[in-house]
């Protein structure tokens, strides 16, 4: 039973045939990459934290991600909304979930082995604000499986790349889900953010 309130929301990119990156493995982000430093993926990346107090990340952000946003929070030179979104990420409890690693050196970071609905059942039930699920689609999965997101932030790249992994599984329970905003970028990407209807 939760008293808190927290929504539990995530931010993903996805090409048009639903990828989160391309044949090539994780790493195959060509399809993702251009648009998300468009005007539009930066204005997008901007509102993915508005309200929310903790990330939820995989290992494999919890390392590189972590890494890669830590000192755009202090650069002067990059761009506002990159710089807000580093610096809130600096800032924000960080719950990493790994079954290999026991500690990674960022500040308000601890690292939790045990599965993500009962990671997020505990969050919810001891804090306050938004628990985003920061990029890390292993989270995302078997929550959408276990029906606890209640927004979605998609940034929808306009390329098929035709292999890689799906977000959306068969086997997924039916759920109905409100459009709340939307934007399109110069490139044809989109912005769409989604709540749960419950």
């Amino acid at each position: 039973m939760t008293s808190s309130g927290r929504r539990i929301t995530a931010n993903l990119s996805l090409t048009l045939d639903g990828r989160y990156h391309g044949p090539g493995g994780p790493g195959d982000l060509a399809a993702i990459v251009p648009y998300a430093v468009t005007e539009l993926g930066r204005n997008h990346l901007a509102k993915i934290h508005d309200g929310a107090t903790t990330a939820l990340l995989s290992r494999g952000n919890g390392e590189g991600f972590l890494g890669y946003w830590s000192p755009i929070a202090t650069d002067e030179t990059a761009d506002h909304r990159d710089r807000g979104y580093a610096q809130w990420l600096v800032g924000a409890e960080k719950v990493v979930l790994s079954t290999t690693r026991t500690e990674l050196p960022y500040e308000r970071t601890r690292v939790v082995n045990a599965p993500a609905e009962k990671v997020v059942a505990d969050l919810k039930a001891e804090g306050i604000g938004d628990i985003l699920v920061n990029t890390s689609p292993t989270i995302l999965k078997p929550l959408l499986a276990a029906d606890l997101v209640d927004r979605l932030y998609l940034l929808i790249c306009p390329e098929i790349v035709g292999g890689g992994e799906r977000l959306f599984d068969d086997g997924l329970p039916p759920t109905k889900w409100l459009l709340t905003s939307q934007d399109t970028g110069d490139l044809g990407e989109l912005s769409l953010v989604y709540d749960r209807l419950r």
